[in-house]
């Protein structure tokens, strides 16, 4: 692999997982301490392992379609492949866990509106890897131009995720946490708005 796709790579996927941890930091927050957990020291400890292994299970969980898609823009760019034969593969391995995963967890219907997002992220992909810069912050202003083009495409991904959360909902049914799919919604919203405006007032006094 070329030295300048490997670092864009490590770039956007660097990126990534830093915000489905930010997320995952603001969205699940650690439950109030008992009182045995303030005087016996080791159950606190159990207690904090816990929240942050719920972090990291939901940061994992966030980053499935991103770094199938990232990994399928590097290919097309890379191989000279095209998006429908790029897709092609990631559908093959989303049937695959389809097959795998019990009974009411996982849906056709939650596997089709994860390759919607994960199209979407595909175009999103190979446009920051085509762009120049040294660091995400530069590819995105490149690749973008705008704040204005930017945020159309947070708002094409906030809608293409809510479409697999809703996907999620109708097939947990009861099961479903709606408290905290809202939050992490609302969360993952806000970030992509914070970190869109400091990119752009950035590039914009250079």
């Amino acid at each position: 692999m070329p030295s300048g796709l490997k670092k864009k790579f490590e770039l956007i996927l660097s990126r990534e997982q830093r915000m489905a941890r930010a997320i995952a930091l603001k969205a699940i927050r650690p439950k109030q301490l008992s009182v045995w957990e303030v005087m016996v020291p080791v159950i606190f400890i159990m207690g904090y392992m816990r929240a942050k292994a719920d972090r990291e299970v939901f940061s994992q969980n966030m980053l499935f379609t991103k770094k199938m898609a990232l990994e399928a823009a590097l290919n097309m760019i890379r191989k000279e492949m095209s998006q429908a034969d790029a897709l092609v593969k990631i559908e093959h391995k989303t049937q695959e866990l389809l097959s795998s995963v019990p009974d009411g967890i996982y849906s056709e219907e939650i596997r089709r509106e994860q390759l919607k997002e994960i199209e979407l992220l595909i175009a999103h992909f190979c446009r920051l890897i085509q762009a120049q810069g040294k660091d995400y912050a530069a590819l995105v202003a490149h690749a973008y131009q705008s704040i204005e083009g930017y945020r159309r495409f947070n708002d094409q991904l906030a809608a293409a995720e809510s479409a697999v959360t809703q996907a999620a909902r109708r097939t947990l049914g009861l099961k479903t946490d709606e408290e905290m799919a809202a939050k992490i919604e609302f969360v993952a919203e806000r970030l992509r708005c914070q970190e869109a405006e400091t990119i752009f007032n950035s590039h914009s006094r250079r």
